[in-house]
């Protein structure tokens, strides 16, 4: 199932779905015939947080965005295994009658991009991992269990996520007949990034394709340490830490946006 929503978003892109594991799933899309750049968030996120940057590339490359399982409008998931994540990515590539495409990840959506790399390495013309290593080490997030439930104002929701995060998670607010509450169900994602820990070597060293590794500087999640091994284990991969944290893309968007193109203006 594939049909378009052109009210929520604005800007250019479209949303559509589609229907795979039994999950409704949601993406934008600016379409054209441009060469494909799939960008893929963080968990938290959604697709919307890439809206600015398919705005800023406009007619150079059609940028796809999907809402990954259990975020923005895409449906909730009884599992989230990384196979889960892989096998829905490669049905949006079918869905999408996609031969190859750039692959963007933030954070989870890195770790994504560069597992699919490795198993579909003739699908990937370039990848860009925004803030995640080939190491991904557990944290204790108990914090978010608080997150849970609907609440009676979106500033009581904003208050319970605190200051911190708050900046992060607008994109998620949601009004429903209730109150307010997260796109996502916390609990899930807490499963997700349990399933997301894990050392990813073989996987990293796996694809050949030119890639970028964007660290930001103040990151409390990706180390210099890791960022530098992964140049130095893989041919072909460049790294460049930029100022800002965890979101790069929001944090410093002019930057993040200069290196994206250069690294674009490489793969033609």
């Amino acid at each position: 199932m594939r049909g378009a929503n052109h009210n929520e978003t604005g800007g250019s892109v479209e949303r559509h779905e589609f229907t795979h594991d039994n999950i409704r799933f949601s993406y934008l899309d600016s379409g054209g015939d441009a060469p494909v750049l799939i960008a893929m968030h963080a968990h938290w996120m959604d697709g919307a947080t890439f809206i600015p940057l398919a705005d800023a590339l406009e007619t150079g490359w059609r940028v796809i965005a999907p809402d990954q399982r259990g975020h923005g409008e895409s449906g909730h998931a009884t599992r989230y295994t990384r196979d889960d994540y892989i096998g829905d990515l490669e049905s949006l590539f079918e869905l999408l009658a996609l031969d190859s495409a750039v692959l963007l990840g933030n954070s989870l959506g890195g770790v994504n991009a560069f597992q699919f790399a490795a198993r579909h390495p003739d699908k990937v013309r370039g990848m860009i991992v925004e803030e995640i290593g080939a190491v991904v080490t557990d944290f204790d997030m108990n914090f978010m269990r608080a997150w849970s439930g609907t609440f009676p104002t979106r500033e009581a929701l904003e208050q319970r996520i605190g200051e911190r995060y708050a900046p992060y998670l607008r994109q998620a607010f949601r009004e429903t007949r209730d109150g307010w509450k997260l796109a996502f169900e916390p609990l899930e994602i807490m499963a997700s990034q349990k399933n997301l820990v894990g050392s990813y070597w073989d996987d990293w060293i796996a694809s050949t394709c030119p890639a970028l590794i964007l660290r930001g500087a103040d990151s409390r999640v990706t180390t210099a340490a890791v960022a530098q091994e992964m140049v130095e284990r893989r041919a072909n991969t460049q790294l460049l830490t930029l100022p800002g944290g965890h979101i790069l893309h929001s944090d410093n968007f002019a930057a993040f946006l200069t290196a994206l193109k250069s690294f674009l203006r490489s793969l033609t």
